[in-house]
């Protein structure tokens, strides 16, 4: 962790944490959060949102949003996922939600080994979502936000069963893309997505060869 400058009572030092969700899924954008959270209202319970159940994460993203100081939550298209690689979106997403924040944070504590070039201070903290208590709130917001888009997706395309999984590569979700097709919410660049497209490919030239 960084050594902290020393403050006066009329100088406030902004430390933003920022973490991103959605690497993993075959489906969806990559949703990043920066919070800037206030030293006077604290927050108990903040945790990795991966290890907290939905319930908790849905309480804790109202207080988050009621008490920081700042937040943003911002996003990397599946097209842009496709352009650029999962890796490069995940830190434009970061990116964009630190430029997006109503207050510049003088240092941006980012989850990972890695951080997005952000012109201002920046430090990566492995594990940060379980040690920074402004990176657990960035992890908490950014999952309720992405699992809420995963869930009005599901309502206009219920065969894939978003709702449930949230886009990840669950058998079920391999199974209806099969069966179902890819769809413009899907990665094509993520290898489930391409092996059902080309499966596809040569089932309707076999097809084709037949007619």
């Amino acid at each position: 962790m960084p050594e902290m400058p020393t403050t006066t009572a009329t100088t406030a030092y902004l430390i933003a944490g920022v973490d991103e969700v959605g690497r993993g899924p075959l489906a969806g954008p990559v949703v990043a959060a920066a919070v800037i959270l206030d030293p006077n209202k604290r927050i108990d319970g903040l945790l990795d949102s991966k290890l907290l159940d939905e319930a908790t994460r849905e309480r804790l993203d109202v207080l988050i949003r009621r008490h920081a100081l700042a937040f943003c939550i911002s996003e990397a298209s599946v097209p842009e996922i496709d352009s650029l690689n999962i890796l490069h979106a995940s830190m434009l997403a970061m990116k964009r939600a630190v430029e997006g924040l109503d207050m510049q944070p003088d240092l941006s504590l980012i989850d990972g080994n890695r951080c997005p070039d952000l012109g201002m201070p920046s430090v990566a903290v492995v594990k940060g979502d379980q040690r920074v208590q402004a990176i657990s709130a960035a992890s908490i917001i950014a999952k309720v936000a992405r699992d809420r888009m995963m869930v009005e997706l599901d309502e206009r395309y219920p065969q894939y069963g978003l709702a449930k999984h949230k886009g990840y590569p669950t058998a079920f979700h391999r199974q209806a893309i099969i069966d179902h097709g890819v769809t413009d919410f899907h990665r094509r660049s993520f290898r489930p997505v391409r092996e059902a497209l080309l499966a596809a490919s040569q089932c309707q030239s076999t097809q084709e060869k037949l007619t």
